[in-house]
């Protein structure tokens, strides 16, 4: 697994083993972020990519040009793993790592906001209307096994799927874009 393109392009990235992370693809990543580009990309950008495991997507996002990555796990080994991979790619003092349970860590810091959110958690994850009913981001890549009831936090922008993982590209249903739409 490498990083696509930007200031990190072909850097190789560890995955930390027997966790079960299931870490983005490269080419699942290189779509995602063509989408993101025809939105107006993450240059400058402050994200968030939860359930981070290896931190592919917000490694991607940095080497894309984004100010500002948070990186969240829960398991020791991955936030370790996701510090390794800053350092290598050299995106480390733009990155804060947080080794925390992400719903426990979303309680803690109601207030965070992101430009754009990416959220991969294991696929028996059923809890997305609790974790997107308070996510502050305007935009939300979330990849599941499944097509997702977003609830009412969030409109469908674009589903694509990818082999056995889907992507949904969605909006905030009350918070303007960069272009000040709702």
């Amino acid at each position: 697994m490498r990083v696509v393109a930007g200031t990190a392009k072909g850097r190789r990235l560890q995955a930390p083993g027997g966790l079960g992370v299931r870490p983005t693809g490269d080419r699942v990543r290189e779509a995602i972020f063509d989408v993101l580009g025809s939105l107006g990309g993450v240059s400058d950008m402050n994200v968030a990519d939860l359930f981070a495991g290896t931190g592919a997507l917000g490694i991607e996002a940095l080497s894309r040009g984004a100010a500002h990555a948070t990186l969240v796990d829960k398991d020791r080994t991955a936030a370790d793993t996701i510090r390794i991979n800053l350092v290598t790619t050299g995106l480390y003092a733009r990155a804060t790592v947080v080794q925390a349970d992400v719903m426990s860590w979303r309680r803690q810091e109601p207030d965070a906001s992101f430009d754009v959110v990416f959220a991969d958690p294991p696929y028996d994850f059923d809890d997305w209307s609790a974790l997107l009913a308070g996510l502050r981001t305007p935009l939300a890549i979330l990849e599941s096994d499944r097509e997702l009831d977003l609830g009412d936090a969030f409109e469908v922008v674009k589903i694509k799927r990818y082999g056995g993982t889907v992507v949904t590209v969605a909006q905030s249903a009350s918070q303007p874009d960069e272009k000040g739409r709702a």
